[in-house]
């Protein structure tokens, strides 16, 4: 669009200070390009506003909101959890029991038990640097808190939301 039209729409649609309305006017009577811009500008306008508007039908509204409802339904409330997530941990600390069970019994003193009066036994562990041992001890139990808050976020929301139904 040129500066005339965008002038002139603007004069049309009442979106001029009385200052440029007067200019406008004056333009519009003194210049012959204005004139005939303006009267071209004023008739496709009032061919604009005699057009109606198509609404559409009610039935399309209520079905487009019958659409946003049940789209919404179908979504859970809270995140769901991926069952593969929860049988890795399992897997993960089964493997762990497990090789906690083989390193116990790999290193127990068989003829010690066997004997009915004595009846201690040994169990010797690997020697790990102790920095290490910590590093561990402390990451296993920042896993195992992570994971019991997480559990009981799990419990308290889902008693929550059985309270409110």
């Amino acid at each position: 669009m040129n500066s005339i039209e965008e002038i002139l729409w603007n004069y049309i649609d009442g979106n001029c200070t009385p200052e440029e309305q007067n200019i406008i006017k004056r333009l519009i009577a003194e210049d012959e390009a204005y004139r005939l811009k303006y009267q071209e500008l004023l008739s496709l306008d009032k061919e604009f506003s005699a057009i109606e508007l198509d609404e559409p039908s009610m039935a399309f509204t209520y079905n487009v909101m019958e659409a946003i409802r049940t789209e919404n339904a179908m979504v859970p409330l809270k995140a769901r959890i991926n069952k593969k997530i929860i049988i890795g941990i399992t897997i993960f600390f089964a493997v762990t029991l497990v090789a906690m069970l083989v390193m116990v019994f790999a290193n127990v003193n068989w003829s010690a038990v066997s004997a009915p009066v004595n009846l201690t036994y040994s169990i010797k562990m690997p020697s790990i640097d102790p920095g290490k041992t910590k590093i561990a001890v402390e990451g296993f139990v920042f896993f195992d808190v992570i994971l019991a808050l997480y559990l009981l976020d799990g419990y308290l929301r889902k008693k929550a939301s059985a309270r409110q139904a």
